[in-house]
């Protein structure tokens, strides 16, 4: 049997016009990222998540618009990645509503996005869920849908939102647990610390809260003034700059080669004044900028083009993953087919008890901070395991265990008062033949 590949997710928020930061921070590496071999990449836009903040329709049309042209102008090939606009998969807000019904409150109520709105009622004085709506409260089961029903793998994230996959983990390991079988994969964050943040016009970080933005695709005129106006010390033409804590130094470094960045570093030890430092690095912007500016304004020009390829995305994506997924998730809750309830003389049959329950894999974090793993079946745990360090380790050692890479009496674990070896083993093996009758499900 082979095995599948790497599925990695990137969502995309529909909300403003994109800057350099949002260039540099995110679209190129994701775009390089999805070039890797034996990978499966999906990138949608995000734009029911949109909706929590921005309620301008006129905003949230446009903002989908220019990200989807950036996006495909930058490199994003729609013919060797899964592009496509969150809206256009009903089946996610489905998914989002079963979710909800095995997803702890307590464990919402956790929730950064949601304890930051709180504390800031209390620190005004108001009742702690002044102002906060449902859909900022349930964000994270929407973005546990968006992950789980195309089972992937690593979803690149910011240390911020770290939370919120270790949430769809939860939700997806208990409905596995409460419906028997291993519906869900598991998802990991990827975090990549090396991840450029560029400092914006006034040298705090690029960010549209603070105004100090430069558009990705501005005019060259409107770009070259913008680059002008970085803020810059007194230090005349002649006198030796810094390049530790230069704005100018480090938006340079984002878009040069390191023989570049080496002889812009040199220009500054020998005092380059800061007008031709700066033109320096428009010349250096607009080298790499130019290209994709040119494919950009030809894709807003033909906006039916990308309604077109994003609803491409999501009829495709249907087809192949969403709606086979959901229709076996209906039949897995009890939403099923009334007229298949076996009838007898007249009156309804007894319903057949139900199965015994499929083994699954637990993952949690206890007080100590440490991670754990067990393996139950129903209420009946088979197998503890020892503690781990982080949750990778935990994840990779239940995925050896139940691959078989690693027997059972090398794991570090304990077997459960009363059971035996044999008994573990069963499971595994029952755990097997369900992960390659699902492998071979179309």
């Amino acid at each position: 049997m082979s095995q599948r590949p790497l599925r990695v997710l990137t969502g995309i928020t529909t909300s403003g016009t994109p800057h350099l930061g949002n260039y540099v921070g995110a679209v190129r590496p994701a775009i390089a990222a999805s070039r890797a071999p034996e990978t499966e990449s999906f990138y949608f836009l995000a734009d029911l998540h949109s909706l929590i903040k921005a309620q301008d329709p006129a905003r949230t049309q446009r903002s989908t618009l220019e990200i989807a042209a950036t996006w495909l102008a930058a490199g994003l090939d729609p013919a060797k990645v899964w592009f496509y606009r969150q809206s256009d998969v009903p089946e996610t807000t489905e998914l989002m509503w079963l979710l909800t019904c095995v997803a702890g409150k307590g464990i919402l109520n956790r929730a950064h996005a949601y304890k930051a709105a709180v504390d800031r009622n209390r620190a005004d004085g108001e009742d702690d869920d002044a102002g906060v709506t449902a859909g900022l409260f349930m964000y994270p089961v929407l973005m546990a849908a968006d992950i789980l029903i195309f089972n992937a793998d690593r979803v690149p994230v910011g240390r911020d939102q770290v939370q919120h996959i270790e949430m769809a983990r939860d939700f997806g390991q208990r409905f596995n647990h409460v419906y028997g079988h291993d519906w869900f994969t598991l998802p990991e964050a990827a975090v990549d610390d090396n991840v450029a943040t560029l400092p914006g016009l006034d040298g705090r970080k690029m960010s549209k809260s603070y105004d100090n933005t430069i558009p990705l695709f501005a005019p060259p005129a409107q770009l070259k003034k913008l680059v002008f106006s970085i803020l810059t010390d007194s230090r005349a033409p002649g006198q030796p700059k810094d390049t530790e804590g230069s704005a100018l130094f480090q938006l340079y470094q984002a878009f040069a080669t390191a023989e570049e960045t080496a002889a812009f570093a040199r220009a500054y030890a020998d005092g380059i004044g800061w007008g031709d430092a700066k033109q320096q690095l428009f010349d250096l912007i607009e080298r790499e900028v130019a290209p994709m500016r040119e494919r950009y304004e030809a894709l807003m020009a033909r906006p039916g083009d990308i309604e077109d390829i994003l609803r491409d995305g999501g009829r495709r994506l249907r087809e192949r993953y969403a709606t086979p997924l959901l229709a076996q998730l209906r039949d897995a809750v009890g939403l099923r087919d009334l007229g298949k309830v076996p009838v007898a003389a007249g009156a309804v049959a007894d319903i057949a008890p139900a199965t015994r329950p499929l083994p699954a894999f637990k993952q949690y974090r206890e007080a100590d901070g440490k991670f754990y793993f067990k393996l139950v079946e129903g209420e009946r745990v088979l197998l503890q395991s020892h503690a781990f360090d982080a949750p990778r380790d935990a994840g990779q050692t239940i995925a050896r265990l139940r691959s078989g890479a690693l027997a059972l009496a090398d794991v570090p674990a304990d077997t459960a008062e009363g059971v035996d070896a044999a008994a573990v083993q069963a499971a595994l093996d029952a755990l097997a033949a369900a992960d390659a009758e699902k492998a071979a499900a179309p």
